[in-house]
């Protein structure tokens, strides 16, 4: 299939969905599938993603790695945000997509997972293969010491420190996809961070690679050696829009491995696919878990 074909398929009708469907089951059915994950994977378990139709990017900037070691009113700004958010996400729990690749790995269809997520949900679904490439909320790190805590341990002492600012904090605008909330500064006046417990320095940050950070090298690495060790790629939920996904599905490409994309809306990598489906993960994913016998 070419390249322009397939970056039409967002306007195709049944006929040729339902085709784009019959080779997506038979790519999976060969085994030996890498997943690869974007933001739109977990939108169905209330998270939003960054740029489709309602994406936050829309109406939220993310703050970068060097804004966030910059200045010690970003990183107030920042942990305000994130702890008011981070009440909501941790109780996201895993949609039928999650629990649909979960199933595909258990029946031996999938062998690995790359998330570009921070949520989690993959392994709260029970995927085992999992490279979470831009980290987990679930951590936090000293940027001086390196000391790696639980979050649910910094936010008992945010909650300490800031005895009233979630009374006081009773809008959530709106989630993003990073676990942030989008707050005033009326509603963040006062807020106050806490120092590493170990070093006793302003350092701590989500372990989780903000924009314009470097992925850790160990986290490539282990991503390209699933993808080799594969058959071929799938790629969900992900506009490609990033080099930190994109070029798993270059890489895919160049060395002769099929690579499938589904996903809502146009994405960069349409035209590396060999299948592209636009359409909702919720729906196509269940279904091919059924038809697979997962």
């Amino acid at each position: 299939m070419s390249g322009e074909l397939v970056g039409q398929l967002g306007q195709a009708g049944p006929g040729e969905q339902a085709e784009q469907s019959g080779r997506l089951e038979e790519l999976v059915r060969a085994g030996g599938v890498v997943v690869l994950e974007g933001a739109g994977m977990s939108t169905g378990s209330g998270i939003p993603d960054y740029r489709g139709p309602n994406g936050s990017l829309t109406r939220h900037t993310p703050m970068t790695y060097r804004e966030f070691t910059g200045s010690a009113e970003n990183r107030r700004r920042y942990w305000g945000r994130s702890h008011v958010g981070w009440e909501h996400f941790r109780r996201a729990q895993p949609n039928p997509a999650h629990h649909a690749v979960a199933a595909l790995e258990r029946a031996g269809f999938v062998t690995g997972t790359i998330t570009q997520n921070v949520d989690g949900l993959d392994l709260a679904a029970g995927t085992r293969e999992v490279v979470e490439l831009h980290g987990n909320l679930d951590r936090v790190v000293c940027l001086d010491c390196g000391e790696v805590t639980s979050r649910a341990e910094l936010a008992d002492r945010l909650r300490e420190a800031n005895p009233t600012f979630e009374a006081r904090v009773e809008e959530l605008h709106a989630l993003n996809p990073d676990g942030d909330a989008d707050l005033t500064d009326a509603q963040l006046a006062g807020f106050r961070t806490v120092p590493c417990r170990r070093c006793g320095q302003d350092a701590l940050k989500a372990d989780v690679v903000f924009f314009g950070e470097t992925v850790p090298k160990d986290r490539v690495e282990r991503s390209f050696a699933l993808l080799d060790a594969g058959r071929s790629l799938l790629v969900l939920g992900s506009s490609l829009a990033v080099m930190s996904g994109y070029r798993f599905v270059l890489h895919a490409a160049k060395h002769g491995k099929p690579v499938a994309i589904v996903t809502a809306g146009p994405t960069r990598g349409d035209a590396k696919a060999t299948v592209r489906l636009d359409a909702a993960l919720q729906d196509v994913l269940p279904d091919l878990r059924r038809r697979l016998g997962a």
